[in-house]
Protein backbone atom coordinates (compact mmCIF):
# COMPACT_ATOMS: atom_id res chain seq x y z
CA UNK A 1 0.00 0.00 0.00
CA UNK A 2 1.19 3.91 -0.60
CA UNK A 3 0.20 6.71 1.41
CA UNK A 4 -2.70 8.42 -0.66
CA UNK A 5 -3.06 11.35 1.46
CA UNK A 6 -1.36 12.86 4.48
CA UNK A 7 -1.44 15.56 6.59
CA UNK A 8 0.08 16.42 9.89
CA UNK A 9 -0.94 16.91 13.85
CA UNK A 10 -0.11 19.72 15.91
CA UNK A 11 3.09 17.65 17.30
CA UNK A 12 4.00 17.30 13.61
CA UNK A 13 3.17 13.32 13.69
CA UNK A 14 1.97 12.18 9.89
CA UNK A 15 -1.27 10.96 9.30
CA UNK A 16 -1.91 9.05 6.36
CA UNK A 17 -4.41 8.01 4.29
CA UNK A 18 -3.15 4.15 2.54
CA UNK A 19 -4.49 2.56 -0.48
CA UNK A 20 -3.85 2.03 -3.77
CA UNK A 21 -5.29 3.05 -7.36
CA UNK A 22 -7.57 0.09 -7.60
CA UNK A 23 -8.65 0.86 -3.53
CA UNK A 24 -12.81 -0.34 -3.17
CA UNK A 25 -14.55 2.68 -1.48
CA UNK A 26 -14.31 1.35 1.73
CA UNK A 27 -12.03 3.18 4.65
CA UNK A 28 -10.92 1.73 8.02
CA UNK A 29 -10.26 4.43 10.64
CA UNK A 30 -7.75 3.66 14.04
CA UNK A 31 -7.32 5.84 17.07
CA UNK A 32 -9.65 8.37 17.04
CA UNK A 33 -9.07 8.47 21.16
CA UNK A 34 -5.27 8.58 21.97
CA UNK A 35 -5.80 5.64 25.30
CA UNK A 36 -7.88 3.67 22.64
CA UNK A 37 -4.33 2.26 20.32
CA UNK A 38 -5.78 -1.35 19.59
CA UNK A 39 -6.68 0.10 15.79
CA UNK A 40 -3.37 1.43 15.01
CA UNK A 41 -1.78 -2.23 15.63
CA UNK A 42 -4.77 -4.15 13.94
CA UNK A 43 -4.27 -2.21 10.89
CA UNK A 44 -0.81 -1.90 10.78
CA UNK A 45 -0.54 -5.78 11.19
CA UNK A 46 -3.70 -7.00 8.30
CA UNK A 47 -1.65 -4.66 6.55
CA UNK A 48 1.85 -5.90 6.77
CA UNK A 49 0.22 -9.36 6.01
CA UNK A 50 -2.36 -8.86 3.48
CA UNK A 51 -2.45 -7.41 -0.02
CA UNK A 52 -5.68 -5.16 0.73
CA UNK A 53 -7.90 -3.15 -1.59
CA UNK A 54 -9.55 -1.49 1.65
CA UNK A 55 -8.30 2.52 2.49
CA UNK A 56 -6.73 2.41 6.23
CA UNK A 57 -6.15 5.29 8.42
CA UNK A 58 -4.05 3.35 10.73
CA UNK A 59 -3.92 5.97 13.50
CA UNK A 60 -6.01 9.29 13.36
CA UNK A 61 -4.45 10.79 16.30
CA UNK A 62 -0.97 10.33 16.71
CA UNK A 63 -0.29 12.91 19.54
CA UNK A 64 -3.07 11.23 21.35
CA UNK A 65 -1.50 8.01 21.18
CA UNK A 66 1.84 9.33 22.07
CA UNK A 67 0.89 10.87 25.50
CA UNK A 68 -1.74 8.21 25.86
CA UNK A 69 -4.86 10.61 25.76
CA UNK A 70 -8.35 10.35 24.82
CA UNK A 71 -7.51 14.04 22.83
CA UNK A 72 -5.37 15.37 20.58
CA UNK A 73 -2.30 17.89 21.40
CA UNK A 74 -5.14 20.28 21.72
CA UNK A 75 -7.45 18.89 24.24
CA UNK A 76 -9.68 18.23 21.49
CA UNK A 77 -11.50 14.98 21.52
CA UNK A 78 -11.86 14.42 17.78
CA UNK A 79 -15.21 12.16 18.16
CA UNK A 80 -16.82 15.70 19.25
CA UNK A 81 -15.35 18.10 16.56
CA UNK A 82 -17.33 17.04 13.47
CA UNK A 83 -19.28 19.85 11.71
CA UNK A 84 -22.23 18.16 12.68
CA UNK A 85 -26.26 19.83 13.37
CA UNK A 86 -25.66 18.87 17.26
CA UNK A 87 -22.38 20.25 17.63
CA UNK A 88 -21.84 22.33 21.12
CA UNK A 89 -19.53 23.94 22.72
CA UNK A 90 -18.64 21.97 25.87
CA UNK A 91 -16.53 22.43 29.26
CA UNK A 92 -12.55 21.55 28.74
CA UNK A 93 -12.67 18.28 29.67
CA UNK A 94 -11.95 14.97 28.25
CA UNK A 95 -14.90 15.19 25.45
CA UNK A 96 -13.99 18.42 24.59
CA UNK A 97 -15.75 19.41 21.45
CA UNK A 98 -13.09 22.29 20.35
CA UNK A 99 -13.68 25.86 20.11
CA UNK A 100 -15.70 25.33 16.67
CA UNK A 101 -16.63 22.64 14.45
CA UNK A 102 -13.98 21.16 12.61
CA UNK A 103 -11.33 22.96 14.31
CA UNK A 104 -8.61 20.13 14.46
CA UNK A 105 -6.30 19.02 11.39
CA UNK A 106 -7.40 15.69 12.44
CA UNK A 107 -10.95 16.42 11.47
CA UNK A 108 -10.38 18.23 8.94
CA UNK A 109 -7.98 15.38 7.19
CA UNK A 110 -11.45 12.90 7.52
CA UNK A 111 -14.04 15.38 5.98
CA UNK A 112 -12.06 16.25 2.96
CA UNK A 113 -11.22 12.52 2.97
CA UNK A 114 -14.97 11.82 2.82
CA UNK A 115 -15.29 14.43 0.18
CA UNK A 116 -12.99 12.91 -2.03
CA UNK A 117 -13.01 9.28 -1.96
CA UNK A 118 -16.75 9.06 -0.74
CA UNK A 119 -16.74 5.86 0.78
CA UNK A 120 -19.74 3.95 0.65
CA UNK A 121 -19.51 2.06 4.19
CA UNK A 122 -16.68 2.89 6.54
CA UNK A 123 -15.46 1.27 9.81
CA UNK A 124 -13.86 2.64 12.73
CA UNK A 125 -11.65 1.23 15.55
CA UNK A 126 -12.44 1.97 19.32
CA UNK A 127 -12.98 0.23 22.89
CA UNK A 128 -13.84 -0.52 25.37
CA UNK A 129 -17.43 -1.37 25.17
CA UNK A 130 -17.52 -4.93 23.61
CA UNK A 131 -20.23 -3.65 21.20
CA UNK A 132 -20.86 -3.06 17.25
CA UNK A 133 -22.41 -0.16 17.19
CA UNK A 134 -23.94 2.08 13.57
CA UNK A 135 -25.26 4.98 12.33
CA UNK A 136 -26.91 5.22 9.20
CA UNK A 137 -28.04 2.06 7.06
CA UNK A 138 -25.62 -0.52 8.44
CA UNK A 139 -27.34 -3.23 10.59
CA UNK A 140 -27.18 -5.88 8.35
CA UNK A 141 -23.36 -5.69 7.87
CA UNK A 142 -22.93 -4.62 11.30
CA UNK A 143 -25.32 -8.26 12.23
CA UNK A 144 -22.45 -10.41 10.20
CA UNK A 145 -19.28 -8.31 12.22
CA UNK A 146 -21.60 -9.32 15.05
CA UNK A 147 -21.05 -13.07 14.75
CA UNK A 148 -17.75 -12.87 13.79
CA UNK A 149 -16.06 -11.60 17.01
CA UNK A 150 -19.44 -12.36 18.86
CA UNK A 151 -20.29 -8.48 20.23
CA UNK A 152 -23.73 -7.42 20.80
CA UNK A 153 -25.27 -5.13 17.78
CA UNK A 154 -26.34 -2.06 19.40
CA UNK A 155 -27.73 0.99 17.35
CA UNK A 156 -27.25 3.48 20.72
CA UNK A 157 -23.84 3.65 22.46
CA UNK A 158 -26.06 4.86 25.70
CA UNK A 159 -25.19 8.50 25.73
CA UNK A 160 -24.77 11.77 23.78
CA UNK A 161 -22.49 12.66 21.17
CA UNK A 162 -22.87 16.24 19.96
CA UNK A 163 -20.39 16.42 17.34
CA UNK A 164 -19.65 13.15 16.51
CA UNK A 165 -18.38 11.33 13.57
CA UNK A 166 -21.04 8.73 13.51
CA UNK A 167 -23.47 11.14 13.45
CA UNK A 168 -21.67 13.32 10.88
CA UNK A 169 -21.25 10.75 8.41
CA UNK A 170 -23.44 8.05 9.24
CA UNK A 171 -26.85 10.09 9.76
CA UNK A 172 -26.18 13.76 7.67
CA UNK A 173 -24.10 12.28 5.09
CA UNK A 174 -25.61 8.96 4.43
CA UNK A 175 -22.73 6.73 4.44
CA UNK A 176 -23.23 3.17 6.90
CA UNK A 177 -20.84 3.81 9.60
CA UNK A 178 -19.68 1.34 12.18
CA UNK A 179 -18.19 1.69 15.08
CA UNK A 180 -16.93 -1.80 16.39
CA UNK A 181 -15.92 -1.22 20.23
CA UNK A 182 -13.10 -3.82 20.87
CA UNK A 183 -12.50 -5.39 24.63
CA UNK A 184 -9.69 -3.05 25.97
CA UNK A 185 -8.98 -5.98 28.31
CA UNK A 186 -8.71 -8.83 25.84
CA UNK A 187 -4.38 -9.57 24.60
CA UNK A 188 -4.18 -7.66 21.48
CA UNK A 189 -3.28 -10.78 19.92
CA UNK A 190 -6.43 -12.60 20.38
CA UNK A 191 -7.89 -9.36 18.47
CA UNK A 192 -6.32 -10.36 15.11
CA UNK A 193 -7.96 -13.57 13.73
CA UNK A 194 -11.67 -11.28 14.55
CA UNK A 195 -10.61 -8.03 13.47
CA UNK A 196 -8.55 -9.89 10.18
CA UNK A 197 -12.02 -11.29 9.57
CA UNK A 198 -14.04 -8.53 9.55
CA UNK A 199 -11.13 -7.01 6.95
CA UNK A 200 -11.65 -9.81 4.84
CA UNK A 201 -15.66 -9.62 4.92
CA UNK A 202 -15.49 -5.89 3.72
CA UNK A 203 -12.59 -6.50 1.37
CA UNK A 204 -15.57 -8.99 -0.77
CA UNK A 205 -18.55 -6.11 0.02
Amino acid sequence: MKILEKTFSKNGAEITLLGSENSKNILVIGVFHGDEPQGKFLIENYIKNNKSKLLFIPCLNPDGINSNTRTNANGVDLNRNFPTNNWELTEKNEFYGGDTPASENETKFLVEIIDKYKPKIILTLHAPFKVVNYDGDAKNICEKISKIINYPVEANIGYPTPGSFGTYSGIENHIPTITLELDEKCPIEDLITPVNNIFQLLENY
